[in-house]
């Protein structure tokens, strides 16, 4: 691969796994073309501005995607279950991935989920085994797929009640929770294209740091300088909200990720980025 000749197409570019992507991929001098539903955002101007070609694309929309794909030596493949629901998030990873091996793409990367391949029984972390599973059946002349764990982004959302003082999760005090900051999946992602030769068929679990709730309001308080209280949300309470969350905090709380975070990073040569680097460099996110 040349990175200055060979474009890495990237989907999802303006969120938050394809976006921490190309940029890395950027500052690594690599030719990234960003494909979004919306390339007049100011998250698609704003990758124009650091070198990217942004183009327009939508998982609902084979043809734009099949054009956005014309000529690109690599794809970064990530889909929404949030946004799209389960069973539309597995028709697009499958079909990009199609979409991807008639278009003639090299190198594939597919951004999974942290234990996609254990039957966790987790409606959105099956679909995506079944979409590696399709990955895995084009038999591209490389891939590789990342499983990343629980996102510390997702800790400055309303929903865990950082605003108000509180760190809410519905787990046992007891029970560590591993997660991983979203740049360090970029780092992953960009190595995967950059090192692909070395990184080809390479599956990785992606975590940074296993707290705690007490440990990770501990670490809280002292980075924003107030008083941050644990407090054990009943999973009752988050069935109602959504029972797909709630099998996964059940999940997590019976079983658990098992991302083999200090391996990953003397094979990778990537730190992992704790929950107090994370927290100190995304202060202003959460108070």
């Amino acid at each position: 691969m040349d990175p200055k000749r060979d474009i890495i197409l990237v989907t999802g570019a303006t969120g938050k796994q394809g976006g921490a992507v190309a940029r890395e991929l950027l500052a690594q001098g690599a030719r990234v073309r960003a494909v979004t539903r919306k390339p007049d955002s100011d998250a698609a101007r704003a990758l124009a501005s650091q070198g990217a070609e942004v183009v327009a694309g939508d998982f609902e929309d084979p043809a734009s995607m099949t054009k956005a794909m014309q000529g690109a030596w690599g794809l970064f493949a990530v889909q929404n279950t949030w946004e799209a629901g389960v069973e539309k998030e597995e028709k697009q990873g499958k079909l990009v991935a199609e979409l991807a091996r008639k278009a003639g793409i090299q190198h594939y990367v597919y951004t999974s989920v942290g234990s996609a391949e254990r039957k966790t029984g987790i409606p959105h972390f099956d679909n995506k085994w079944r979409v590696e599973e399709t990955v895995r059946a084009q038999k591209f002349p490389s891939h590789v797929i990342l499983r990343p764990v629980f996102f510390m982004e997702n800790l400055a959302t309303p929903a865990f009640g950082l605003p108000q003082g509180k760190l809410v999760i519905a787990l046992p005090p007891d029970r560590p929770l591993q997660m991983v900051a979203v740049d360090d999946i970029g780092k992953y992602g960009a190595r995967a294209f950059l090192r692909h030769a070395e990184m080809a068929g390479k599956e990785i679990e992606l975590a940074g740091d296993a707290v705690t709730g007490p440990q990770a309001a501990a670490v809280l308080s002292e980075v924003l300088g107030k008083p941050i209280a644990f407090e054990q949300q009943p999973i009752e309470q988050v069935r109602a909200f959504s029972a797909e969350y709630a099998i996964m905090l059940e999940w997590f709380d019976k079983v658990g990720y098992n991302a083999d975070i200090a391996g990953s990073a003397r094979t990778y040569d990537i730190a992992p980025t704790n929950l107090r680097a994370w927290a100190k460099a995304n202060r202003a996110a959460l108070v």
